[in-house]
This record gives structure tokens, sequence and C-alpha cells, in this order.
């Protein structure tokens, strides 16, 4: 029987030949913590009588969640994260550098046949770059840290294959909320998803990035895509690794299932208050009031996504608190080249730090209670925000900004 992605890059860091169920002990590429889950690790760390790295080039400490820091315990948390990083060597990407996720990625610290890992749990974003990318816990980071090394079990493998031109109005996110709400948050647990199909070879790279960000959202280990011309390109200047090698599936590869969807009439979709799989088209809930809207996150932060933005806010005004994050500082930088920002403020848009921003609920933009917000985010639990009596609507940058103009959920065709 033949190979999936997951087996061959993990079967490689393991050295050995490898096969779904397997339980192995890997080398990794690169790992990371964020200011969410730094102190941890640290902590980790230090208790396994370690003062120095395995490999300090090889991990980094990235504040994101909250920036700026909105109390004193969290400022002790980054003073510590940097003091950590004075002491051993290890990189550090301070307040301002970005979403963890898109800082990883344009660092050049993922790249095809990489197996990363971050104690975070999107970091399943970098399969998109052909890397074997998961989230894990503190101290299991921690243990990376020191020895490089971490065990794995090889998750089974299924097949995602999406096919269809994407309509006019509807965007990556809308593909990915759509596969949540047909297959559920619970339908990969513990399995990598490969993401074929011609659609997904037809989607720019932040695009990709927006659906393997959200693999985990289906419950998965890691979501997988192919390396093609678009892959390489986006990494010409990103990454100096000169050995990297993209992995493919063999034909034969032994798949959990394969599922197959035709997006080419797909509608804007909404997923709803309080589960990521509570999918509608967006016709059921038009014209549901809203008092907040949020364009940002490792899901919708990026480029492309203020650019689809920019085109429906362009000489508008917005009707409610309206928010925006870039994912980078240097999205942040190509968005005021381009003249992005001075359309968002001009349409009453506030611009936020790059980070994580509202997601996250430690501080900008909590909602109040009873307040319903429209988000590109890509969990929408009670609470996800930082207020449990808010309701949390996840859609496209393309349908947030159309909302945020008419201040209740609006289907963005009619400005595109």
């Amino acid at each position: 029987m033949g190979k999936t992605i997951a087996e061959k890059i993990l079967g490689k860091k393991a050295g050995k030949n490898v096969q779904a169920g397997d339980i192995v002990k890997a080398e990794v590429d690169f790992a990371f913590s964020q200011d969410g889950t730094s102190l941890l690790v640290i902590e980790a760390f230090h208790s396994l009588g370690k003062e120095t790295p395995y490999s300090p080039d090889k991990f980094a400490l990235v504040i994101d969640h909250s920036v700026p820091s909105p109390n004193l315990g969290i400022s002790n948390v980054h003073k510590k994260m940097k003091e950590f990083a004075d002491k051993t060597g290890v990189l550090i990407y301070p307040e301002g550098r970005g979403v963890c996720h898109q800082v990883i990625m344009e660092n050049g610290h993922a790249y095809p046949g990489s197996l990363i890992t971050g104690a975070d749990s999107h970091t399943c974003t970098y399969g998109a770059l052909n890397s074997f990318a998961t989230g894990m816990g503190s101290t299991d980071i921690a243990i990376i840290l020191a020895t490089g090394k971490n065990w794995f079990r090889v998750p089974e493998s299924v097949k995602i294959v999406i096919n269809g031109e994407l309509p006019p109005g509807v965007f990556a996110k809308d593909i990915i909320l759509y596969i949540a709400g047909q297959l559920t948050a619970n339908s990969c647990t513990y399995k990598a998803i490969e993401f074929h199909g011609e659609t997904i070879a037809s989607l720019s790279m932040d695009a990709r990035f927006t659906i393997a960000n959200m693999a985990v959202e289906l419950g998965a280990k890691a979501g997988v895509m192919l390396t093609d011309e678009k892959t390489k390109s986006w990494l010409q200047d990103k990454s100096d690794r000169a050995n990297w090698e993209p992995v493919y599936p063999d034909k034969n590869a032994n798949y959990l299932w394969i599922k197959e969807f035709d997006i080419s009439k797909l509608a804007p979709q909404i997923s709803c208050p309080h589960r990521v799989d509570n999918v509608v088209n967006i016709e059921q809930v038009e014209g549901t009031e809203i008092h907040q809207a949020y364009i940002g996150t490792c899901t919708n932060g990026r480029l492309e996504d203020l650019r689809i933005s920019a085109r429906i806010l362009k000489n508008k005004k917005t009707k409610v608190k309206f928010i925006i994050t870039p994912a980078s500082y240097e999205t942040l930088q190509q968005a005021l080249e381009e003249g992005l920002i001075k359309i968002f403020i001009d349409s009453g848009a506030l611009i936020l730090p790059p980070g994580c921003g509202p997601c996250v609920g430690t501080h900008g933009g909590i909602p109040a209670d009873g307040e319903v917000v429209i988000s590109t985010a890509n969990r929408n639990f009670k609470g996800r925000m930082g207020n449990p009596d808010a309701f949390i609507y996840l859609a496209s940058p393309a349908t947030v900004a159309a909302s945020a103009l008419e201040g209740k959920i609006t289907d963005p065709r009619k400005y595109l």
C-alpha cells in the first residue's frame, strides 16, 4: 500500500518506514509558542532541568495574542518571554510583528516536507505550504525545545477533493465553512486532511492558508496541500533553504475516506452561534442585526482579505463598530502602500496593531452582553471574544465588510 503525505513526512522525520497508527519519535524542524502559552513552555522547560535549548534557531516566541498588553499579568509574561529569548538565543517576534501563524510563514520557518509544531491549535495553517504542521500542548513544546524531538502517533488520512469555479462573491472562507457544515466539527478528529482538487489549485496562497487554518475546526491534526508553482513562488523570497523537497501522496495511498465537493454553485456561507459547523447559506440569516464587525485573525487578516474588503468599503461609511487587524507588520505595510488603510479609516473602521486582536477575547473589541458580532475568525463558541453572553457569526471578509456597511448581515454580492 502506498503512503499519504502525513505518513511520508513523519516517516522521514522518524528515520523509518511508518504507517497510520504507528507511534514514532520524530525530529521537529521548527517549533514555537505565543504569549498565551509561552509561560507554561518556559516553566516546563526549566522543570526538565534544562537551561540551553536543543537548537535555538529552530524555536520562536511570538507576542501576538494580547498586543499591546491589557494588564499587568500579561505585561509580566511578555517580559519573561523577552528575558528568556535574551538568555537562550531563541528567536522572538515582539509586539506588532503580527499573528504567529503569519509571522512564522513570512519568515521562512515552514516549507514543503517540514514538520512544524506550535503551542497553538491553528498551527495547521502551514499545511498549505505542504508541511505537516500541528498544534501541541505547552509541555510537549517544552520537550521539543529541550530535545528537538517528540512522540507522534501517525494519523490516518482523509482526502477532501474540491472542484468547481468559485462563483462571484464567494471566497475560500465560504468553502471551508461549507465543508465544516457538511462534515461537522468532529468528522476528522486526529486525522490528517489532504486537500485536493482543481479549486485548491486555482486559489491564491492567501486563500489556501484560510482553508488549511480551519482544518482543526473539523477536528484534524493537520491539513495538508500539494506543492505547486504558486507555493514555490510564494516561498521564493521568504525561505533561503535549498534543500526542501515537496511531498506528494502515492497514487495508491490509503485514505480512511474520500469526500468530493463541487462549489460551482456555492452561495456565501455563515457560521451561526455557537458552533463553527452550524453553517447556513447567507439567505437564511440575511438581515440579522449586528453591533460589531471584525476583519482579521490568523484566518482572514492577510493582504488579499484586506483588498477584498477595501473594494466593498471604498467611498462608503460603516454603520456599526468596525475593527480591522492586519495579520502582520508586513501586511500592514503593504496595505498602507496600496492605500487600503486610508479606505478603512475613511469608512469609520478602527485599525488595531498586527496581532490576534479581538479574536482571543483578552482585550480590544470585547462585545457587550447580548451584542451580535460578525467576524472573519475561525471560532464562535460562547465566550470566544471575551463575553459568553454575546453572539458570534463567522463569514468571509467580503460578507463582513458588506454587513458593516448596513448594520446587518448582508450578502456581499450586491457590492461586488
